[in-house]
């Protein structure tokens, strides 16, 4: 595995090692990032969160009132080039945005509706003249945008989409069909929407809510986000203008997934905003909440706890900071003009694997760290007197929303063997290297690495012997394989958190990071937990795919590639949960 300093591929880090020096850290966000998470953290912790109840209640005023103040802030257009009303940042400024606002995950998801779903799509795709139509509204918070691709018999496969388009005499558009389960729906403006053009092109359109035809359902009864809006679109022979095409007839999958791209990445944003928000509920309340005579923040079972919330979000926090940088330093390396949709399209391609695993990562480890919440709270937590209750609620959808958790377990191995079959990324021939170091009974290391480097290291041999072993025995018949796909899956989201986190926690130690002696202990927290895992899944996987000789011997090489010295979490644990009881919430903000 060799190192690079040069623009870095998608899914390379599975194959190559990584500079420390070469990754984006929330340490390294510059004065303007840190302005812009100060102006959206005093937004929402003034402005939002005590409107909860009146969101709750369905006050769609309020919540139009909310986004105007966001566009007047510069929050609803933070990487939006400044041709289009935008702040003209980077991804970088997105993120740290997003992680604040998703402090109202109610509010965050009609954000969410409003900048990832209606501005993306239509500054990657739209015309000149669209993106100067309908841009400066949407980031204004004057026009209000909804994303609808889903209906009731095609969820994941949005393809399978049975809303209609059909060509008038005049250029126009006649839709029909009904979508469903869409943000912002009750009071949107415009619409994206996805229809099939004759019954087979899958194209997209810009609707608004004022064309003939257009209406919306009731609000759904949801299990949580009680404050965001969720409704049906009904489309009834709506006119649609010709100049309201988005992109290209029968391209409408274009826009569909890489619109999704970027929502999962900023998905992932969001999860780790709500998770820090959440260590520091728990913090406090472990701080007051007295038994036996004392906080229960003095607990070893309650510090285990505590510390364990704070490994899984700092190797959370840590990936999509690195994804931020990987995707910003491709733009920065292309020739481009800034209001080049194209580039950013390309970008969002080129990161689809790494926006998955943000995706699945990020809204696990939230739901993890909510439900530690909803316990360290004991009885008060299953109570709506206290925050835990809600945040539990309304995180649920996350692992639905953007695509399921399980599509997209299915796409990151998927995407990396079709990128290592195109010749993109050298899977193919590092897994064979792996399956040889195997049969040889024998274990490489570079010299110099870090012991924890090294178990790096073995944690992508593992993925890399499972991943080869399963192209070589399912060959074009692996999409089938949708258990073994996912083990794999299951395998990679690991490296990828657990290499972000320790490159980060490396470069904290080498720049005299006030905080970096911690960040090192919950990176080897963390790292501790993915090697477990990784063993056990990669046996499972094995078992399922060999037999006899061939499946013992892979076995034995797999617990000797992860056979590291341990080490003892529950000590470093305990100091991460009293360092946190000491500042009061997370570590590393």
């Amino acid at each position: 595995m060799t190192t690079s300093t040069t623009a870095r591929k998608g899914g390379a880090w599975l194959v190559d090692s990584t500079d420390p020096a070469e990754v984006f850290t929330p340490e390294k966000l510059s004065e303007e990032h840190r302005l812009i998470a100060r102006t959206a953290a005093e937004f929402v912790a003034q402005e939002v969160l005590p409107q909860l109840d009146r969101l709750e209640q369905k006050d769609w005023a309020l919540a139009r009132d909310l986004l105007r103040r966001c566009g007047e802030l510069g929050l609803l257009g933070a990487d939006v080039p400044e041709a289009y009303g935008g702040v003209g940042l980077d991804k970088a400024a997105s993120v740290v945005v997003n992680e604040m606002i998703s402090r109202s995950a109610s509010f965050g998801a009609t954000f969410g509706g409003q900048t990832n779903l209606a501005v993306l799509p239509i500054l990657m795709f739209g015309t000149d003249a669209q993106r100067r139509k309908y841009i400066p509204g949407l980031l204004a918070g004057e026009l209000v945008g909804a994303y609808a691709l889903s209906e009731s018999g095609s969820g994941s496969d949005a393809l399978g989409a049975k809303a209609r388009a059909a060509r008038l005499p005049d250029g126009s558009f006649a839709l029909n069909g009904e979508k469903m389960w869409i943000t912002n729906g009750g009071f949107a403006d415009l619409f994206i929407v996805f229809a099939k053009l004759d019954g087979e092109q899958f194209t997209a359109f810009i609707v608004e809510r004022a064309f003939p035809g257009v209406s919306t359902g009731r609000e759904e009864h949801k299990m949580g986000l009680h404050g965001s809006s969720t409704t049906p679109l009904i489309l009834q022979e709506a006119h649609v203008p010709a100049e309201n095409l988005l992109g290209e007839i029968g391209k409408g999958h274009k826009v569909a997934f890489n619109v999704l791209n970027f929502g999962r990445f900023k998905l992932g944003a969001s999860c780790s905003g709500s998770a820090k928000a959440a260590i520091g509920e728990s913090v406090k309340y472990a701080t007051q909440r007295k038994q036996f005579g004392q906080a229960i923040a003095g607990f070893g079972a309650i510090k285990h706890k505590i510390g364990e919330m704070i490994a899984r979000t700092y190797a959370l926090e840590s990936l999509i900071y690195r994804t931020a940088g990987l995707i910003d330093a491709t733009l920065e390396a292309t020739r481009r003009d800034p209001t080049d949709g194209a580039a950013v399209l390309a970008a969002l391609e080129e990161f689809a694997v790494e926006a998955s695993i943000a995706k699945v990562f990020g809204s696990e480890t939230v739901d993890f760290v909510l439900d530690e919440n909803v316990q360290i709270h004991g009885g008060n937590g299953y109570v709506r007197d206290y925050p835990a209750e809600r945040r539990y609620r309304d995180a649920r959808v996350n692992r639905i929303f953007e695509g399921t958790n399980e599509i997209n377990r299915l796409l990151i191995p998927t995407m990396l063997v079709r990128r290592a079959l195109k010749g993109g990324l050298p899977i193919v021939a590092e897994a064979k290297k792996v399956h040889n170091e195997a049969r040889a009974a024998t274990s490489s290391a570079a010299s110099g690495e870090h012991r924890e480097q090294r178990a790096i290291g073995s944690l992508k041999k593992v993925a890399l012997l499972v991943l080869g072993v399963a192209m070589e025995r399912y060959g074009e018949r692996l999409g089938d394989e949708q258990e073994i796909l996912t083990l794999v899956a299951d395998i990679t989201i690991d490296v990828y958190a657990a290499e972000s986190a320790l490159l980060r926690a490396l470069d904290a130690s080498r720049r005299a990071v006030p905080t970096g002696e911690m960040q090192f202990d919950a990176a080897r927290v963390f790292l501790a937990g993915a090697t477990v895992r990784a063993e056990s899944t990669a046996r499972e996987a094995l078992s399922a795919m060999l037999q006899g000789e061939p499946l013992q011997s892979l076995s034995h090489a797999v617990r000797r590639f992860l056979d590291v010295a341990p080490i003892n979490t529950i000590a470093i644990r305990r100091c991460l949960a009293e360092a946190a009881t000491a500042k009061g919430g997370y570590l590393f903000q």
